[in-house]
């Protein structure tokens, strides 16, 4: 790698520019040396550098934890440098264990398809997909013959993979650990060295993994790549890790409406982590609205409202955002319906149940939820309140329905 001393002025001021804004919000960097390095390297050669991020697409929904990394590859794009996305078709029949108690189910080929095909057309609201390498690591590990797969489990140890929290766990819990998913860090690793990656990302779950890469990178000879670990970001309960399965997220797929009140209801001490890791606004300016916030010229309501209409910015486009704000004052502020409404045609009965009618177009999952709601008060039809479960509502083009403060639906009728 290049020294800093063989480096002109102008391709110094270059690396701490860019090591500025790639570090930023960055848990970890294995080795931080390694990272200038590697990018003074990339600006002497004018060669960009290969940046990897794997993923077993084992569910097809993107939420705004997934933005954290999704903004910091848009960075190295915006640098020049290639992102190496690599969809683990192989890996994903095995499943990453990290965090399990148990061994994953494995994924099917077309279950692998159908989610990458996903994830795909979620990441294109954030980075550039038409200048990311994909690739898909059953074309080479397929290939790997047993004696290659010999060799490469000679160089780790089972003590090394107990180290693993996840695997230590099960082992003193006398719970089942199966010999392949000891090979899952192995063909991780196994990854970099087969697309010589200058940069492995990952949450800050996944470092037992990604360093494995270093690790094969270097038995093969090759250079080692250097690791950026991300931190995960708790969900909108401010406890948990933001995941569908827990109900506290933020789908990057959700409507823009959805995804502007959702972010209004983060807990207040989350709203800088949220700016300074989810959202794409410059490192400058999420600094003044920390300040802003600390020193109480800024009100958290405000700043939320910030951040919510950057997320749907990012996601969608100014005119978006613009709308979803004033849909949201509309209603939260003003007691007036959005402007826009989605619509729905209807083509059951014109005279129907409320608890049938709110099941149907789906605006709760059962017919309990609907009892419930309206007991709590949080059904409208034409923005009157719904007391009466056994209510039989007549639907006429144009009728609104509104489920607590975020749903409305507009029925259009023949």
């Amino acid at each position: 790698m290049v020294d800093w001393n063989q480096l002109s002025k102008q391709e110094q001021t270059e690396v701490e520019r860019q090591y500025k804004v790639l570090s930023y919000g960055v848990d970890t960097i294995l080795p931080q040396d390694e990272f200038k390095k590697k990018l003074a390297t990339s600006i002497k050669e004018k060669r960009p550098l290969k940046v990897k991020l794997g993923l077993d697409p084992t569910a097809p929904d993107v939420h705004i934890g997934h933005t954290v990394v999704l903004n910091k590859l848009k960075q190295f794009q915006e640098f020049g440098h290639t992102i190496q996305l690599i969809i683990g078709n192989f890996t994903g029949k095995i499943g990453d264990p990290t965090g399990k108690d148990a061994a994953r189910k494995a994924l099917t080929d077309e279950e692998v398809k159908h989610n990458a095909q996903t994830y795909f057309d979620q990441f294109g609201k954030v980075i550039d997909m038409d200048a990311v390498e994909l690739h898909y690591n059953a074309e080479w590990l397929s290939k790997i013959d047993f004696a290659e797969v010999l060799r490469l489990a000679s160089h780790v140890t089972v003590a090394r993979m107990l180290e693993r929290n996840d695997f230590h766990n099960r082992y003193t819990d006398n719970k089942p650990i199966y010999l392949h998913e000891f090979f899952y860090p192995v063909m991780q690793g196994y990854d970099s060295y087969a697309l010589e990656s200058d940069i492995e990302l990952g949450g800050t779950d996944q470092e037992f993994n990604v360093l494995f890469g270093r690790q094969i990178q270097e038995q093969f000879g090759k250079e080692k790549q250097v690791v950026l670990l991300l931190p995960l970001i708790e969900g909108l309960d401010g406890v948990e890790k933001m995941s569908k399965s827990k109900g506290n997220y933020i789908g990057i797929d959700e409507s823009p409406g959805d995804i502007f009140g959702k972010t209004m209801s983060i807990p207040d001490e989350l709203i800088v982590k949220y700016f300074r890791l989810a959202s794409n606004l410059k490192i400058e300016e999420v600094a003044k609205i920390q300040a802003d916030l600390e020193d109480g010229g800024f009100h958290p309501k405000d700043a939320k409202m910030r951040l919510a209409y950057s997320f749907v910015e990012m996601l969608h486009d100014q005119e978006t955002a613009d709308r979803s704000k004033e849909n949201f004052l509309n209603v939260f502020q003003k007691n007036k319906m959005p402007g826009e409404l989605p619509e729905v045609w209807w083509e059951k009965q014109e005279e129907v149940p409320v608890i049938d009618l709110v099941k149907d177009l789906g605006l709760l999952p059962s017919k309990g939820e609907v009892r419930r709601m309206i007991k709590n008060g949080g059904i409208r039809i034409n923005q009157e309140k719904v007391d009466d479960p056994s209510l039989i509502v007549s639907v006429v083009d144009g009728l609104v329905v509104q489920v607590g403060k975020r749903k409305f639906v507009k029925l259009r009728i023949q």
